[in-house]
């Protein structure tokens, strides 16, 4: 008996496992948040140098408007708009005869500006930029703030993916979310911009352990792949409305932090992967965890009919690593690190095209409710390869195309990357699952701790590129575009897995074929 069919016996999708699935959807709901959060919480308003306090004695300005003040101070720029990082080194007083036009030469010096700055808060009342003024020679701190996140992501995929293969899945995930919880709140009350940096690099390591251990806690006993399947769109929908109400930084930061504390305290409840009990010598353990399982599904005498040696005859144990995966394990990994890299280059972004952010984050996440039902569909019916290597050049496609579209045309444009952003959402929901079935239970934490891990690499230099772009602006959207096609072609080369049995240990892997290649088959020495 394998031991798929063994739980098939104990209620196979049952009550258990769909209170398994509700208890892990809000959580991964809510972690998906952060990793798009800067986009309202870092939001770029419009803004100006602040004027002088007394610019000109006050009989002389008392008349003045504030318009005709910012224009005596202000310089306009190519787009009839107030400098956002220039202002003038004394009055223009030309600037303020109707129907008058200075010459270029005729125009006062300009300087940086010596006072500040004074934002528009119409659509974000404080955000990080405004409070610590990120703007002109400051503004790269956005994008470097963001790349924390991310390598805080890395090192918790890297961290979290190896513990929870050593000590367990349900604890890691416990720890994850009191780890988001309290550094989530304490970045709420961030007195400058290094504390808050530092305090989401936390938040990124929490953000890894929740999504991997969600992902996996699922091991036994089997449940269809919810979790992580919606929770992009879903927080990308909720998000755009939580910010539009609470449209200061600090209040948006605290109301997606405190749930975690609420998940904490009921995550006790979670049953241990019996999978990963077994392989971890601890099958009395997952006898119990069994039983349970049995008992909420209405199957409480095969429950207690369940013996050790019966369950561990259903694992053949194998103490090799895999010596024959690496190529596997390269494609996928490269497959993790273009689908981050070109959903965070387009989705961090949403200021560059011309809409309100409130309304293209509500676009984005509209889009990824059909993308995931289809990337689903064609995952099971035409196979996980391929629904992975159409997503990938799709979204890639969609990227380079707006490179053709002119900056005037901002619908076609925001349609071309909504698109864009849908695939590369496919793309993410097949990479999940596809690297669960890829790796065996023995090592499968490992394997998503992995690609998870290429994952955030790709996250961190996703806004690096975007820096390039103040001096070349068409090469981010070339390499955002050209990576996802690349890696789609890289792609071909994984196994595919649509209705074939997971596999609990490494041996089962290494016979396995990859593409058109077949691992060969070794002899195994060891006692």
């Amino acid at each position: 008996m394998t031991f798929t069919s063994l739980l098939e016996q104990l209620g196979g999708l049952g009550l258990f496992q769909w209170l398994h699935i509700l208890a892990l959807v809000a959580p991964i709901l809510l972690t998906a948040s952060h990793n798009l959060l800067q986009n309202f919480s870092a939001a770029v308003p419009p803004h100006h140098c602040r004027l002088p306090p007394a610019p000109l004695g006050a009989g002389q300005t008392g008349n003045l408007s504030s318009e005709g003040l910012l224009r005596l101070w202000v310089p306009l720029d190519g787009g009839h708009q107030p400098e956002r990082c220039r202002q003038f080194s004394r009055p223009h007083w030309q600037s303020l005869e109707p129907n008058t036009t200075s010459p270029n030469g005729s125009l006062p010096a300009t300087e940086p500006c010596r006072d500040g700055w004074t934002y528009d808060r119409s659509e974000f009342e404080a955000t990080i930029v405004t409070e610590w003024d990120l703007v002109c020679d400051s503004w790269k701190l956005t994008q470097m703030a963001q790349s924390i996140y991310m390598a805080g992501v890395l090192v918790g995929a890297m961290a979290f993916g190896s513990l929870a293969d050593r000590f367990g899945r349900k604890a890691l995930l416990s720890w994850s979310y009191l780890q988001l919880g309290a550094a989530g709140t304490a970045t709420a009350f961030s007195p400058n911009f290094s504390t808050y940096c530092a305090l989401r690099f936390l938040v990124g390591m929490a953000v890894s352990g929740i999504i991997l251990n969600c992902m996996s806690l699922g091991e036994c006993p089997p449940q269809p792949p919810l979790p992580g399947a919606g929770r992009h769109s879903w927080s990308a929908q909720h998000k755009g409305c939580l910010a539009y109400a609470l449209p200061n930084w600090r209040w948006l930061q605290l109301t997606l932090s405190m749930p975690f504390f609420a998940f904490f305290g009921y995550s006790w409840w979670f049953a241990e992967s019996a999978r990963w009990l077994v392989l971890a010598g601890r099958p009395e353990q997952a006898i119990q965890v069994l039983k349970r399982v049995a008992r909420i599904n209405g199957r409480r005498a095969e429950g207690d009919g369940l013996r050790t040696p019966d369950l561990l005859s259903a694992f053949k144990r194998c103490p090799k690593m895999m010596r024959a995966g690496l190529a596997t394990t390269l494609h996928e990994h490269i497959s993790w690190f273009a689908t981050s890299f070109a959903y965070y280059g387009v989705a961090m972004d949403l200021q560059g095209f011309g809409l309100r952010v409130h309304m293209l984050q509500l676009l984005f996440g509209m889009v990824d409710i059909p993308a995931k039902l289809l990337s689903t569909l064609a995952m099971s019916r035409a196979g996980r390869r391929v629904a992975q290597v159409t997503a990938l050049v799709l979204a890639g496609l969609g990227i380079l195309a707006n490179l053709l579209v002119p900056t005037e045309l901002a619908a076609l444009r925001t349609t071309l990357a909504v698109l864009g952003k849908g695939c590369l959402a496919a793309s993410f929901n097949c990479v999940y699952l596809y690297t669960g079935e890829l790796y065996p239970t023995a090592i499968r934490q490992t394997g998503l701790g992995g690609g998870s891990t290429m994952a955030r690499v790709g996250g961190i230099v996703a806004p690096l590129v975007k820096l390039t772009g103040e001096q070349m602006p068409l090469v981010p959207p070339i390499i955002y575009g050209s990576i996802p096609v690349l890696s789609g072609l890289v792609a071909l080369g994984l196994p595919e897995t649509r209705n074939r049995p997971l596999k609990d240990t490494v041996e089962e892997v290494e016979n396995r074929p990859v593409g058109s290649f077949r691992f060969p088959q070794q002899q195994d020495t060891d006692p």
